[in-house]
């Protein structure tokens, strides 16, 4: 047995399921003894995987491990604590050790302690900007040629110490003789203070590096986590400025279902969607396009806009569009935060360039990373540790992450953490660099808990405006919905925030109209809503045009048009426009078209007159279009890691291990002589059943109902119906072995 194997034997049960728990690829498929556990421990991408979680200092020791070359020959704990530093104490090498211990990257005792082989493979082919050692050249050689050095070949030395051993130069083309070297490359080859890796690369010999270093042969080493400068604000600020950013996420949300509605954009043929058509649509709803391809990616990955199917697909909002906008404010919120939680993209790399310097746009497949969810959630659980309203900074945030795990992320580790932060802030789940409650919730709780205390942040809806003498109207907050939803169809919105100011003029009104409100609707709208006066400017704006509105009343023959007014109707006829409605008189009011009703009144409008929608009952039709839906896709799981046993299943294999290991090591006594390959029926019924009559007990060679054979020490109870019945000594639990299962047994000796 290997001495890694004898190790893991040695360790306490509970050691072992720690182990199998932070390292769950060791468990699966469940190992059939302890050898092939050491053999799994081993494995480069188990290795791989498991020095993904090693924080700074961890990773260092192993790094400290590997230049003492501990997968060779046994390290003490001592040199190891020697490498890493002058400023590292005797018990933080042992911690960090005893970690590696924990996740068997290092084992045996202080005195003695190795590493797996794979080890040297995964870590960087330089640990800690060390070179290799130069055969010829010793500790104290090196210290001593370093005085010597002149000023340039020290700076040469000084640079290649203090990063990476490697260096380009034509110089080390060729090796010239000390006497005839012309520059401080040259001299120091011809030294033998520089190893010649090819025609155009050199290396520093690792002792030369290390008599440069001094006390930190490794360079700086962090022994613990950098302590962030922490930014404390209230709760409830946290709380109202997260809630703010929430209304201005959801509003413009609607503004781009609206938008796709009423325009989809085309699905260009790599998927996502074109420049162009993002740029038209920023500036129809006023955004920037950086917070449009969020909305955009938040939108589809939350089920509210979709790919059509037809033979040129475009990106139109599903009918859970609808659902969604009718839902109240903190339930809309909850699905969107869930959606962008589980997100496996990466909104952050819009505007990138990939490998073909190619643009990477919304909903584009290049930016698909499975593992997103995963680091935004360790972001954002760094923040769920800290006090309630307490924060941190983005570069402070990713100094810490960094130390936690630097092999996480690959290189855009620190931009992951800044993406994440800036996506959470738009989404109100941070604010003020802090964790909002309704955040902390979504993390712990689910949607629901946090929609809850986000209803709790927002504030009161208003039931009231404020109209001003220059037909504009201020909503100093947050209005009630039917409020909300008439000011939308009666004014156009100016501008937006904290308040939102709605401009009022003769197309807003007469969409009003149009709608099937009438002038009394909307002066009792303002004179009821408005805690200011009514200008009198409002008023007649709204008389005149419901003067003018609807004099015309269009219908269907495909298409009519009444009025009272002959001379009106009279003035229709006589427009260039209506050549194209094809009208004809057939009373002296009426007039009729073969067109479809919403052209004619279209076209009229366009040529000045201001006609109404008239149904069969005689009242207002709204023609409002209102948008294009399409049939959602099944929203994808979010994607499954690894499967993670439970404690109860990894003790289980542990004392399976423990069972085979016993069996393995049992001394065993008379055997029953195989015939081809296997005992005689005979002989092990004699065997088994002496063994239950003296009460000892036996060692089985079993094969189970999946054909694995493993190896089990039993103490026999009963045999008979082709069944052994048998106390299994490693659970003490009665277990039944089926005899044509049993490959080999025999006695254990007591």
């Amino acid at each position: 047995m290997s001495p890694l194997a004898e190790w893991l034997r040695a360790r306490s049960d509970e050691a072992l399921v720690a182990l199998l728990r932070a390292r769950p690829d060791l468990a699966t498929p469940p190992p059939a003894d302890t050898s092939v556990l050491a053999t799994r421990v081993g494995v480069r991408s188990s290795v791989a995987r498991a020095c993904e979680d090693l924080d700074s200092f961890a990773l260092s020791t192993l790094e400290a491990l590997v230049l003492l070359d501990a997968d060779q020959a046994p390290v003490t704990l001592e040199a190891v604590a020697g490498m890493l530093g002058g400023d590292i104490t005797p018990p933080q090498a042992r911690r960090a050790v005893d970690r590696l211990r924990d996740l068997a990257l290092a084992w045996g005792d202080d005195d003695a302690l190795a590493v797996p082989p794979a080890v040297r493979e995964v870590l960087p082919t330089f640990p800690a900007g060390l070179g290799r050692r130069a055969e010829h050249l010793t500790e104290d050689a090196a210290k001593a040629a370093l005085a010597e050095l002149d000023e340039e070949e020290r700076r040469l030395v000084d640079k290649l110490a203090a990063g990476s051993p490697i260096g380009r130069t034509k110089d080390a083309a060729k090796q010239v003789p000390l006497e005839r070297a012309t520059n401080p490359v040259q001299r120091m080859l011809a030294k033998g203070l520089l190893l010649r890796r090819d025609a155009e690369t050199v290396e520093l010999p690792r002792q030369l590096a290390l008599a440069v270093r001094g006390e930190h042969p490794m360079g700086e080493v962090e022994a613990e986590e950098p302590i962030p400068d922490l930014t404390s604000t209230a709760q409830s600020d946290v709380d109202s400025t997260g809630a703010g950013a929430v209304l201005e996420l959801l509003r413009h949300l609607e503004d781009l279902l609206g938008a796709w509605g009423e325009e989809p954009p085309d699905v260009l043929r790599s998927g996502g969607v074109g420049v162009r058509e993002l740029r038209r649509t920023a500036k129809a709803i006023e955004v920037d396009e950086t917070r449009l391809a969020l909305l955009v990616e938040l939108a589809v990955a939350a089920n509210l806009i979709a790919h059509d199917e037809s033979a040129e697909p475009q990106w139109v909002p599903t009918y859970q569009s609808d659902t969604w906008l009718a839902s109240p404010p903190e339930q809309r919120w909850a699905t969107l935060a869930q959606a962008w939680l589980d997100l496996p993209r990466l909104p952050g790399l819009i505007g990138a360039r990939d490998e073909k310097d190619r643009l990477l746009g919304p909903l584009s497949e290049d930016l698909r990373r499975p593992l997103a969810p995963k680091d935004r959630r360790r972001v954002l659980d760094y923040l769920d540790e800290l006090p309630g309203g307490h924060g941190a900074r983005p570069d402070d945030v990713a100094a810490v992450l960094a130390w936690r795990a630097p092999r996480r992320g690959g290189r855009l580790r620190d931009d992951l953490v800044r993406w994440t932060l800036a996506e959470a802030t738009t989404l109100g789940v941070v604010a003020l660099h802090a964790l909002t409650s309704a955040g902390r919730a979504l993390l712990a709780d689910g949607p629901a808990e946090a929609a809850r205390l986000l209803a709790d942040a927002l504030p009161e809806p208003l039931d009231h405006v404020l109209v001003q003498a220059d037909l504009t109207v201020v909503a100093p907050g947050r209005l009630e919905p039917d409020l909300a939803a008439e000011m939308k169809l009666v004014a156009d919105v100016e501008s937006a925030g904290s308040a939102t100011v709605y401009r009022i003029s003769d197309s807003s009104v007469r969409r009003a109209l149009d709608a099937g409100h009438t002038a009394d609707d909307l002066h009792a709208l303002f004179r009821t809503r408005s805690r200011t006066p009514v200008p009198q400017s409002l008023t007649y704006l709204i008389d005149d045009v419901a003067r003018r509105h609807g004099r015309l009343r269009a219908g269907t023959a495909a298409a009519f048009l009444r009025c009272d007014d002959p001379l009106l109707l009279a003035e229709v006829m006589a427009k260039p426009e209506s050549e194209q409605l094809e009208l004809r008189r057939i009373a002296p009011t009426v007039l009729v078209s073969p067109l479809p009703l919403a052209d004619v009144v279209e076209t009229l409008r366009a040529a000045g007159f201001t006609p109404v929608a008239e149904g069969p009952d005689g009242n207002v039709l709204d023609l409002r279009e209102s948008g294009r839906r399409v049939r959602g896709k099944n929203r994808p799981a979010p994607p499954a890691g690894l499967a993670r046993p439970g404690d109860e299943q990894l003790a289980e294999i542990v004392g399976q291990l423990r069972a085979v290991d016993r069996a393995g090591t049992a001394r065993r006594g008379s055997a029953v002589s195989p015939e081809r390959g296997r005992p005689s029926a005979e002989a092990t019924l004699q065997l088994l059943r002496d063994a239950a009559r003296e009460q000892r007990s036996v060692w089985l060679g079993f094969v189970d109902t999946h054909g694995v054979r493993s190896e089990r020490v039993v103490r026999p109870v009963t045999v008979g119906g082709g069944v052994l019945q048998g106390v299994d000594t490693a659970t003490d639990e009665l277990g039944r072995f089926p005899l044509h299962r049993i490959m080999a047994v025999a006695l254990v000796e007591d």
